[in-house]
């Protein structure tokens, strides 16, 4: 198979990568105070190294204004977060998320119910935004039907949450900060309110599973349980949702690839992870230096803030040949999307499953599914996630 071109349909501004090689692997933004991390090898140092490159950047609010988050799993380091880690690791297992494709299924086909063939319908909010949020809210034991409001506050959530600066205080970060804050309360307390029902309710789900956890003979606190279960929340519906989206738009953009997977569905799989690499849904993960340390042609000092580029590392020039395209038959399309080390995201497994089903399922069920050509997709705003909001198909 030859692979296509990248300046498709849907390259638009809005996608952080668009093409551009970065200016460096290992740049300092003076403005921000911040080193920006483009290459493979150095993202991979920054991720797989938590002794050096820290996921607590607390350290850098002066003691009396930290918000400190108990329980978030991607605010801690090993050991603590290991050990939080564990309280819901066989939860995300191979097995157990296998055990999930009869419901995963079912899902699909019951979204997908009133959709006709011949007609038009927008993947995300009919598929790639429910599908998950439904799998995710199941698992924890909170009401599916509330998805409304999981993607009012993510999506508000996301859209205020894209600067982080150690430079000069603006009313525009000031504002952000604000409102990302606000979305936190918001879902927080929602999921508060659920935490605190199943000490005198418990039941058969992963939001009791955390209340009934112990770290060290101690369990959980209220304020732990809650950090928790927003993180397993947000985390567990935002990137399958973008990851359904891109690789649609990945094998529409690439016809040979489109044909090749209705031929034979095995290929699915690799038609994800190359859509992962080429449009990581999380673009930028943040760590601050613990000591001073060389990190590719740069020497970092403590308390340095590091935005490792996942995006752009996985389109490193050094590590993938034609890194801007595409390929079905990319001999290794390793990626960093999912993250790496320690922080490696555990619902990498369920995500890969749900979009392999429903990608399945879309083909079965619309041989000739595609793009709308007459309504151009929406991208989300935020420069920190890469996806769509809203992407019509014409079945």
């Amino acid at each position: 198979m030859t692979a296509t071109g990248t300046r498709s349909a849907f390259h638009k501004d809005q996608f952080w990568m668009r093409g551009e090689q970065p200016p460096g692997r290992v740049v300092r933004d003076e403005g921000k105070g911040v080193w920006n991390v483009y290459g493979w090898e150095e993202c991979r140092q920054v991720l797989g190294d938590p002794e050096v490159f820290s996921s607590d950047l607390s350290v850098l609010v002066p003691e009396d204004k930290r918000q400190v988050l108990p329980g978030n799993l991607t605010t801690t380091d090993p050991p603590e977060h290991t050990q939080l880690r564990r309280l819901v690791s066989g939860v995300f297992t191979r097995g157990v998320v296998a055990a999930l494709e009869p419901r995963i299924k079912e899902l699909t086909h019951e979204l997908l119910r009133d959709v006709e063939p011949g007609g038009t319908f927008d993947l995300v909010d009919t598929l790639a935004h429910p599908l998950p949020v439904i799998v995710i809210a199941e698992l924890l034991g909170v009401p599916a039907e509330d998805r409304g409001l999981f993607r009012e506050w993510v999506g508000k959530l996301l859209e205020n949450n894209q600067a982080f600066s150690t430079g000069e205080e603006t009313p525009e970060l000031i504002a952000q900060r604000e409102e990302t804050m606000r979305q936190i309360g918001n879902l927080s307390g929602y999921l508060r309110e659920h935490v605190e029902s199943r000490r005198t309710a418990p039941r058969e789900d992963l939001l009791t599973r955390l209340v009934e956890a112990e770290v060290d003979g101690t369990r959980l606190s209220t304020t732990e349980a809650v950090n928790f279960a927003f993180v397993l929340l947000v985390a567990g519906h935002i990137t399958t949702t973008m990851l359904l989206g891109n690789t649609m738009l990945c094998l529409d953009a690439n016809p040979d690839a489109m044909r090749a997977v209705r031929e034979d569905r095995g290929r699915i799989p690799t038609a994800i992870e190359e859509s992962l690499r080429l449009y990581s849904p999380l673009t930028v993960l943040r760590r601050v230096t613990t000591r001073p340390t060389r990190l590719g042609d740069a020497q970092l000092d403590t308390h340095q803030v590091v935005m490792a580029w996942t995006a752009a590392a996985s389109r490193d020039e050094r590590r993938f040949t034609a890194p801007h395209v595409f390929d079905l038959d990319r001999e290794n399309p390793a990626h960093l999307a999912f993250g790496r080390g320690a922080h490696f995201c555990m619902g990498a497994p369920l995500a890969r499953l749900e979009g392999r089903l429903a990608l399945e399922i879309l083909l079965d069920r619309f041989p000739g599914l595609r793009r709308d050509p007459d309504r151009e997709p929406e991208f989300m705003p935020a420069g920190h996630v890469m996806g769509v909001e809203t992407l019509h198909l014409l079945t």
